[in-house]
């Protein structure tokens, strides 16, 4: 039998915090071995390190290798919409962005993802739509927990995407 080490690495410690993630929401994923996730945990710091070394390309490649071992990673497809939209990729990180929010609708960061993508393609009543169902209930909620900074950046852009539905409807 493998006998796993508890070892208290920033790595190891997110990679259990995800793997907690993963078994309560939905349980969808209830089969992930810790080993699982501490593997997904690491190809995620991998890829957003080659992004932050300037090779968005290998970023990417480095997820789509998680995803083809772990493809219902809502958080692998999430990490690839935000470096899509990072580089200006709106349709594809849209695209990823709808297919993490099939896997858990209320997911924050997904959400916020879709709406600028949206918004970035001239999409803004949908953008609007989006940004609306992140800044309520469980989305909401889920953002705060991951990334509270973020929320701010959602209001903002939810008031200029109604400002501009306005001057439209004018």
């Amino acid at each position: 039998m493998h006998a796993m080490t508890q070892a208290t690495t920033p790595t190891t410690l997110h990679a259990q915090q995800h793997l907690g993630e993963m078994t309560n929401e939905r349980g969808l994923i209830e089969s992930l071995s810790a080993e699982g996730a501490l593997l997904l945990a690491e190809a995620r710091n991998r890829a957003f390190a080659e992004v932050a070394r300037g090779h968005l390309d290998l970023g990417l490649s480095v997820l789509h290798e998680a995803l083809s071992h772990e493809p219902m990673a809502h958080d692998l497809l999430s990490d690839m919409a935000a470096l899509l939209l990072s580089a200006g990729k709106l349709a594809e990180a849209q695209a990823a962005a709808e297919r993490a929010l099939l896997l858990q609708p209320a997911h924050g960061a997904s959400l916020y993802t879709l709406a600028f993508a949206l918004s970035g393609q001239g999409q803004v009543l949908r953008g609007k739509e989006a940004l609306e169902l992140l800044l309520q209930g469980p989305a909401l909620s889920n953002l705060m927990d991951e990334a509270p900074e973020l929320a701010e950046i959602a209001r903002i852009e939810l008031a200029r995407l109604d400002a501009l539905l306005d001057s439209a409807n004018r």
